[in-house]
């Protein structure tokens, strides 16, 4: 079924990993492996959508924030972050600890200090 719905996505112009992609992420949520609304339990959402072929670290967080309203979502490696932070991933992850449970607001507020809101 992936296979058949990649093939469609791709007809749409969608280049290839990005339409496996899609198509892997929708056959997760039909089989309820994922869940793109509110989930009891975001980490283990998170872990089940970085399984799928073509979502990352930065994805799996991005939709935590988004999609799940996980307030403590936070895309780490995110390069708009990183500039308005003004330091490397690393040193930001760090400092975000001392933001939790609410690494999601200061997402916001940092891509907002450099008028970019993805």
């Amino acid at each position: 079924m992936v296979d058949v719905a990649s093939h469609e996505i791709s007809a749409l112009g969608v280049v290839g990993s990005r339409a496996r992609c899609l198509a892997a992420l929708a056959q997760a949520v039909v089989e309820r492996r994922v869940s793109l609304a509110y989930a009891a339990n975001v980490e283990e959402q998170i872990q089940n959508l970085m399984e799928l072929p073509g979502i990352g670290a930065w994805t799996a967080q991005y939709i935590a924030m988004r999609a799940l309203r996980w307030p403590d979502a936070f895309p780490t490696k995110d390069l708009m972050l990183l500039r308005a932070a003004e330091m490397g991933a690393r040193e930001l992850q760090a400092r975000a600890e001392r933001w939790r449970p609410w690494r999601a607001y200061a997402t916001h507020y940092l891509w907002q200090s450099l008028g970019v809101y993805p």
